[in-house]
């Protein structure tokens, strides 16, 4: 999941061309993209695309943003998308372990009632300053909670914070992605607002793959290929984790505990990653001419 696309659910006019996309997940957004008068017409739309050959045949992650667990939206946008197809529902604003058990059971009953038989697993924003001091517990708060995902504009701009200052980007980032790790879920970095800056959204990017982010929110077409390419293994590091994943099999196989790689000390940290590394190439097809 390296990009993530936006799609408004209130504009079906660019369904097909978002799935004809490169972004390897589509979000489909109930919330801040959609006018309140136009939220009902838009579950429709998002209820019927769900169950259409779109769908259907699909090769992407496919996510709905809804509604805030405190407004009037979110039941009946949960009882309307919780449907076959569907991956994950991206949670926006949950302040406690609370919020995200009855965002769970909410979608439990919802799938009961729509016959849906494999679990729909929650994406939670983390966009305040409370989410984000108990992020960690969040993301254990219940089994179908798959990833945190850092909201920038909404945890910086109410505080004063500058959107594009490095040394806080830089610690928000770091602290999500502790917090993911310590619930052993993903981290995913926030939209970038600017879609003239392909440099600045490039950087961010950068910054957050270094920081083990999963991929970067994308909010307009062009900057797809933009995250694909960073969060893309590049080809060394894939031919550097090839070797390390071969000698951790000679190494296991002759009981050594540590040794060298391409002048660097290897141990099981370093391995884990490797072969992390290896599935994720393998699935983006970047082994096929190895």
């Amino acid at each position: 999941m390296r990009s993530k696309l936006f799609v408004p659910a209130s504009r079906p006019e660019l369904f097909a061309k978002a799935f004809a996309s490169a972004a390897d997940a589509l979000s489909f957004d109930l919330e801040d993209s959609v006018a309140a008068d136009r939220k009902p017409q838009a579950r429709v739309e998002l209820r019927e695309l769900l169950g259409s050959d779109l769908v259907a045949g699909k090769q992407k992650v496919l996510i709905v943003r809804v509604n805030a667990l405190d407004t009037p939206h979110f039941s009946a946008d949960i009882n309307a998308v919780a449907q076959r197809g569907l991956d994950l529902i991206n949670l926006p604003k949950p302040e406690s372990a609370d919020d995200v058990r009855a965002a769970a059971a909410a979608l439990e009953r919802a799938e009961a009632a729509n016959g849906v038989t494999t679990p729909i697993r929650l994406l939670l924003n983390i966009e305040s300053p409370k989410a984000f001091h108990l992020a960690a517990e969040l993301a254990a708060a219940h089994p179908r909670v798959a990833g945190l995902q850092l909201g920038l504009g909404d945890l910086f701009e109410p505080l004063g914070i500058a959107r594009r200052e490095p040394s806080a980007i830089q610690q928000a980032m770091f602290g999500l992605r502790i917090a993911a790790g310590e619930a052993g879920v993903f981290a995913y970095d926030s939209a970038f607002a600017n879609i003239k800056d392909e440099a600045g959204f490039r950087a961010e990017a950068q910054l957050a793959r270094s920081m083990g982010f999963l991929g970067k929110s994308c909010i307009h077409p062009s900057q797809i290929a933009l995250a694909n390419e960073v969060f893309r293994p590049s080809d060394d590091e894939i031919a550097h984790a090839l070797r390390v994943v071969e000698a951790a099999r000679e190494a296991d196989a002759n009981g050594i505990g540590a040794y060298v790689v391409d002048g660097k000390m290897i141990d099981p940290p370093f391995v884990e990653r490797a072969r992390v590394l290896v599935r994720d190439a393998a699935r983006l097809g970047l082994l096929n001419s190895r």
